[in-house]
């Protein structure tokens, strides 16, 4: 038992980025467009997961790995190797995604704040949680922040149990799994675009490259990267991607049954979301409801802002690093800080929570493929990354995803033009 136990303790230290990668994939824009994919259309888009998840850990391990190996962010390596209008497309493709994924975020929060205390205007909350994150991480150091994020992932989990606890047709379930089902419908087009989108999420791409760097720093790892750093970044990050994977199934799981089933097919807010979780906890729904919102919310906003503050400090050149202390990096968290405030601005637009949260993953939809290719590009490029360069297994996949995500977010370009 000794043994079992030490070793579940050394694996939980392995992981890390990877979890918190994972975790920060389903934050409330996930949450969001899983269940509006289960309460439209059933469980016709189960399959996505099943698709989505060894696509999204192929491009996160190349991610990762790049980090390892140059010791720079993806902001980083282009700047270091590639024309400048290449930094700069990235620059315009990731900036108002990763904005408004922030400001949705913020915007779910305060919602699921408001439904918990309905008393108090959801903008006092949504101000409220941008204030503390702020202050925490400016203020608290790499390691602090990196633990805390870590077990806050632990909160995902109440989206494991609720199929569990409600009547399933398992034929279904498996036949809607392992067999795709494609409607050339326009909303149908879209919440697949959205799925995608925020499941291979271009601000993910940033943040395990950046944050791979960091770990490195904080483990004073100053050895040229070998095979037992690479199998252990894959093991972490597959991990982290699994463990998401099985959430975003799980969500659309539940939604799919009591949503769609209960009649519930078009989510306007977070207390008809709140509702999949009733078969669980009937009146408490809403309070398991707030904590996943909340508890993603936490881990992904953080991710988000850093994701953002790296590529600007990587493209101009400035102090960069959350184990850095605010003086020493003014300019980080600066961006951090006006990252979070420009998304808390979003709030005024008169846009629903709910919509916001589906808005954005269609939008990393349809600016994940010249990402993807970008990355796809640096990890086969042997200047850059020597003997580390993707192998055949890391490009089929990585290719996959490009052609999935374009073909997807083609399609519905095509649909909203012409139909």
């Amino acid at each position: 038992m000794a043994s079992i136990t030490s070793k579940i303790l050394r694996y939980w230290k392995i992981i890390g980025p990877g979890l918190v990668t994972g975790a920060s994939d389903d934050d409330p824009s996930g949450i969001a467009t899983y269940s509006q994919a289960g309460a439209a259309f059933g469980l016709s888009t189960l399959w996505t997961s099943i698709v989505a998840f060894p696509l999204m850990a192929a491009i996160q391990k190349m991610c990762a790995r790049i980090g390892l190996v140059t010791n720079q962010g993806l902001t980083g390596a282009l700047k270091s190797h590639y024309p400048r209008p290449i930094l700069y497309i990235m620059l315009i493709f990731s900036f108002p995604a990763i904005v408004m994924n922030i400001g949705a975020d913020i915007a779910g929060m305060g919602a699921v704040g408001n439904l918990l205390f309905p008393s108090i205007d959801a903008m006092f909350f949504s101000v409220f949680f941008t204030i503390l994150l702020l202050g925490l991480i400016i203020y608290l150091p790499y390691t602090q922040i990196a633990s805390i994020l870590k077990y806050l992932c632990i909160v995902i989990l109440v989206y494991f149990i609720v199929p569990f606890l409600y009547k399933q047709d398992l034929v279904e379930i498996v036949k809607s799994t392992f067999i795709p089902t494609i409607k050339f419908d326009k909303d149908f087009i879209a919440i697949i675009v959205g799925i995608l989108g925020t499941t291979i999420s271009p601000y993910l791409f940033f943040w395990q490259a950046s944050v791979e760097v960091e770990e490195m720093k904080h483990k004073k790892h100053h050895v040229i990267v070998n095979k037992k750093i690479i199998h252990e970044m894959n093991q972490d990050v597959d991990f982290g991607m699994t463990v998401s994977g099985f959430v975003m199934y799980f969500i659309i799981l539940t939604t799919g049954t009591v949503l769609y089933q209960g009649g519930i097919h078009q989510i306007d807010t977070v207390e008809q979301a709140a509702m999949a979780l009733k078969p669980l906890a009937g009146n408490l729904a809403y309070l398991l409801f707030a904590i996943g919102v909340i508890g993603t919310g936490l881990i992904a906003i953080p991710v988000l802002s850093g994701s953002l503050s790296y590529i600007f400090t990587e493209t101009f050149g400035w102090e960069q690093g959350l184990d850095k202390k605010f003086h020493q990096a003014k300019g980080f968290y600066t961006i951090i800080a006006l990252s979070l405030l420009l998304g808390l601005s979003l709030n005024y637009v008169g846009i629903s929570p709910m919509k916001a949260l589906i808005y954005t993953a269609v939008l990393y939809g349809l600016t994940a493929p010249v990402l993807i290719a970008i990355i796809l590009h640096i990890s086969n490029n042997k200047e850059i990354m020597g003997e580390n360069v993707n192998d055949l297994k890391a490009n089929i996949m990585g290719f996959a995803a490009l052609i999935i995500m374009t073909l997807a977010a083609g399609t519905l370009i095509y649909m909203q033009i012409f139909d």
